[in-house]
């Protein structure tokens, strides 16, 4: 296709179109690249808000870069590396987003459409036993031209130098922080997680519609867990509630019976756990306190099965968001993810949150150097999205070999993956998303109520 300049203009809160759910509300903060100053932050009023959510939002910027791909190439070999949770504090989420990475690939070689995925798994960690100081630069070296990880938006943002140094691209399916979207990238980020401009607007809502008044929450000090905390306090104060006592921490911490107590001096009537896997240490201290499980809140960092870590009906009436489609709409996929999991002698996968997302991840870096002919970082790029359908025209498709039909075939491919439209704007963020709303049962298992 010849020399190809692609400039890519970051917006502001870029927008998201809403599948199935109200309006995007774009008012509120943003999570930055650098976490809000620790400490804890009871209190009775907006003012006592321990985050500056104006110095958090993500900046424009305009990468431009030049591709010299010459594509379509059927005789490509694709070293992509992943950088998932295999441990840390996300670490219930690596065997969901692994799984569908190795299903990807397996069904790209097996569509023998002349390009083979070379799959080299990895481990991120988190911020706290830094697996990634290590792992990144083993990937890299064994050839990597892509990276799909971290799940972390504060753990990705350690690494996302080093990749981008490397001219290869970073690729996340979990990803939620607004900082990304304006991040000096060089065009090379790319997620298929929508921004936690629109899960904070979904959670704020939520609150507020299940007649809650005043809100506390519990909030990781990182990029992730203190812009969503912005966005869900613009959307929950929109509504006309208040947010009367908010409490951070700090990745590694293992108490937080301070910040348990913070919150519940306000006596708010309901609590968001803006949290990863801590929330586990967190359950008892609230539960033990009298706290009715039906005014806790959970969030894609936290939102899992935990029917063999409490007491039946501990969670029951519990709710919960994550950006996520009907799970109906995709229970094929689900079922063959299991099977193919299992039968290569994996445990059964409890959890499937942000597998659309990465078994979608896999496969739109294939459609994209399978049409630049490439698998260099920026060539690869300069495809991502035209092969979503970003650039307004092509040919819908559903799965790798008929989108790859197509380009093959010198014709434009829309790819829409199980995870929904996707869709990628110029600078990388998907332009189409739902969040699900969840609620826990007795088995302290959640499941779908609806998209927020």
């Amino acid at each position: 296709m010849g020399v190809l300049t692609r400039s890519r203009t970051a917006k502001v809160l870029g927008g998201i179109a809403v599948i199935g759910a109200s309006a995007l509300v774009l008012a509120g903060c943003a999570g930055g690249s650098e976490p809000a100053a620790s400490g804890d932050a009871g209190g009775n009023s907006s003012a006592d808000f321990p985050i500056d959510c104006e110095a958090a939002e993500p900046a424009s910027y305009t990468p431009e870069y030049t591709s010299t791909s010459t594509g379509p190439g059927t005789d490509l070999t694709y070293t992509i590396g992943t950088a998932l949770p295999v441990t840390g504090n996300l670490a219930f989420l690596g065997p969901p987003e692994i799984s569908a990475t190795e299903f990807a690939a397996s069904e790209i070689n097996a569509a023998g459409k002349g390009i083979t995925i070379d799959l080299k798994q990895g481990d991120s960690g988190d911020t706290d036993n830094k697996a990634y100081e290590t792992e990144i630069p083993r990937l890299l070296g064994e050839g990597a031209t892509a990276i799909i990880g971290a799940a972390s938006s504060g753990t990705s943002l350690q690494f996302i130098d080093q990749v981008i140094a490397a001219n290869a691209i970073q690729f996340s399916p979990a990803n939620t922080s607004a900082a990304f979207t304006g991040y000096k990238d060089n065009g090379l980020y790319w997620r298929t997680a929508p921004s936690d401009v629109l899960q904070g607007e979904v959670l704020g809502n939520l609150i507020g519609a299940d007649g809650n008044e005043t809100l506390g929450m519990i909030v990781l000090n990182d990029a992730y867990g203190t812009g969503l905390a912005c966005f869900t306090k613009a959307a929950f104060e929109a509504a006309g509630g208040e947010v009367v006592a908010t409490s951070l921490y700090n990745t590694g911490d293992t108490n937080f019976s301070a910040q348990v107590e913070d919150v519940l001096a306000a006596g708010p009537d309901a609590i968001a756990l803006i949290t990863f896997e801590e929330v586990k240490t967190i359950i008892p201290e609230l539960i033990g306190a009298d706290v009715a499980p039906e005014q806790l809140y959970f969030v894609d960092g936290n939102l899992a099965n935990f029917s063999e870590d409490f007491d039946a009906g501990t969670l029951a009436g519990a709710k919960g968001t994550y950006p996520a489609v009907d799970p109906a709409s995709i229970s094929t996929f689900r079922d063959n993810l299991q099977s193919f999991w299992t039968g290569a002698g994996n445990a059964e996968l409890a959890d499937y949150t942000y597998a659309p997302e990465s078994y979608d991840a896999v496969v739109l870096l294939a459609l994209a150097a399978l049409q630049a002919g490439s698998t260099a970082g920026p060539d690869v790029a300069a495809n991502l999205q035209a092969v979503s359908g970003g650039s307004g025209d092509g040919t819908k498709c559903t799965t790798f070999a008929e989108c790859a039909d197509l380009i093959i075939a010198g014709e434009a491919a829309d790819y829409d993956g199980v995870s929904g439209p996707i869709t990628f704007n110029e600078v990388g963020d998907p332009t189409e998303a739902s969040i699900g709303v969840f609620e826990y049962g007795d088995d302290n298992n959640y499941e779908f109520v609806r998209v927020g």
